[in-house]
């Protein structure tokens, strides 16, 4: 509605603004229906072969003053759970929050969302949206793709029992010691060059089900070291490092607050930590109450990185380019609440909260499709760190359409403005538009929009 006087001719005529919220009722009761139809038409159209899809969780915080209350029966039980809670938020507001699941294809173009309760764990969201989405979609065998704090046993039972496969990553420094060990140690490991090396193995391990039985099953663990990640990892977490070492050396120089003592709870040995609060019982010992042999395995962990899978026969390198592919939702993400103007969020109820995201995944999937045509089309190079954005990334595509206008001039004639604005140009050229310079007719435009072919 903002954008409509931006248009020579209003997409909407006189309305009701109440009328816009209605819609997101029609939404809710049809999204199913609508992402359903998105993909059939996405495997018979684009070609889509889920092959590989990636899950991770996001959330949204809502400038409210309280939480969501819970509705309950005469027993206080709950009937149904308010959905802006608070949890842990990714943007670290104490702010309520709603968790938001997303499913993407290994061409980054989304597959469907799931929303939750802002207090929901995320490892506690990938069954209920696998029921909700995936389960019941006519896709072949495909390989689930998802970070270490989504999956836990049973999810990865619900995902191989249904005939699928996995690839997750799992912390290091939660593993056993016959795990780390073997990690650290160089035997058996392969160098691509002298800035990577890798090594697997295939290994037995017994795990509960959701009902608790117990189940032995294999898998492949990979585990690989990285200069270029140590280099990052040890970058982003320079000042927290720095202030180990100065801790260390310099004990009686440090008085300790609430925020630096939930940064060094993972270090702490079991007796100062006051289990309630989370603070330490006393700051003035602060040296004597960390452990620093933790400490020496966090600093040894940083460039390693573990990968466990089902898929016991593929190459270890595989493994990991595949698994890579889910550091990009992050843009996914960060586009979806910067670009697409996902945040802030205006709804309030639980159904409009759950449409107004579905209406920014339809939006994150036609900017896809623009990106996947620009990279399909040959004209950029290929970035592999940012595959899925390469040649134009979000705030440019958005620029760049925003100049497709045309000018009306005398005679009922119109003429195209920006055409030749270098991002707008590529766009034009991926889909096969050409608009030579000349005035055309109100005919020639209509047909020009229905000759734009979206897939090739």
């Amino acid at each position: 509605m903002r954008q409509n006087e931006d248009y020579f001719e209003p997409v909407l005529g006189p309305h009701n603004p109440d009328n816009v919220f209605d819609t997101l009722d029609f939404l809710f009761a049809n999204k199913d229906k609508i992402i359903r139809r998105i993909n059939t038409n996405l495997v018979k159209k684009a070609r889509r072969s889920p092959d590989i899809i990636y899950y991770d969780v996001t959330n949204f915080y809502f400038e409210i003053g309280e939480p969501d209350g819970d509705v309950l029966d005469g027993q206080g039980n709950i009937l149904e759970k308010g959905q802006r809670k608070m949890g842990v938020c990714k943007e670290e507001r104490k702010l309520p929050i709603v968790q938001m699941g997303l499913f993407m294809d290994d061409e980054g173009i989304p597959i469907a969302i799931e929303t939750f309760p802002g207090n929901t764990l995320d490892h506690l969201t990938l069954r209920k949206s696998l029921e909700n989405n995936i389960d019941s979609m006519d896709f072949s065998r495909f390989i689930l793709i998802a970070d270490r704090g989504i999956c836990n046993s049973p999810n990865l039972l619900h995902v191989s029992d249904a005939g699928n496969g996995y690839i997750v990553s799992k912390s290091l420094l939660k593993s056993t010691r016959k795990e780390q060990e073997w990690t650290y140690s160089d035997d058996g490991y392969l160098s691509v060059n002298k800035d990577f090396k890798y090594k697997s193995r295939v290994v037995k391990k017994t795990v509960k089900d959701e009902n608790g039985c117990k189940r032995t099953i294999e898998e492949k663990a990979v585990v690989y070291w990285s200069r270029k990640f140590q280099a990052r990892a040890e970058q982003e977490n320079k000042k927290f490092l720095d202030f180990l070492k100065k801790l260390e050396e310099h004990p009686e120089n440090f008085r300790i607050t609430a925020l630096q003592s939930r940064s060094l709870r993972k270090f702490f040995k079991k007796e100062c930590v006051n289990e309630k609060t989370g603070e330490i019982l006393d700051s003035s010992k602060i040296r004597a109450f960390v452990d620093f042999d933790k400490v020496a395995e966090y600093k040894k962990s940083l460039g390693y990185y573990q990968i466990v899978t089902s898929e016991l026969t593929m190459d270890a390198q595989e493994v990991i380019e595949k698994y890579h592919g889910l550091t990009q939702i992050e843009d996914q993400f960060r586009v979806m609440k910067s670009d697409l103007e996902t945040r802030p969020v205006y709804v309030n109820t639980p159904e409009h909260v759950t449409a107004h995201l579905l209406i920014c995944m339809i939006a994150l999937i036609l900017m896809r499709i623009i990106q996947k045509r620009i990279r399909e089309s040959g004209s950029v190079a290929i970035d592999p760190d940012t595959y899925w954005s390469s040649g134009l990334n979000a705030g440019r595509i958005q620029a760049a359409l925003n100049k497709w206008k045309v000018d009306l001039l005398p005679g009922d004639l119109y003429r195209f403005m920006d055409v030749d604005d270098p991002d707008l140009k590529l766009i034009l050229d991926a889909f096969g538009i050409r608009l030579p310079p000349k005035l055309y007719r109100r005919a020639e435009l209509k047909h020009i929009k229905t000759e734009i072919k979206v897939f090739m």
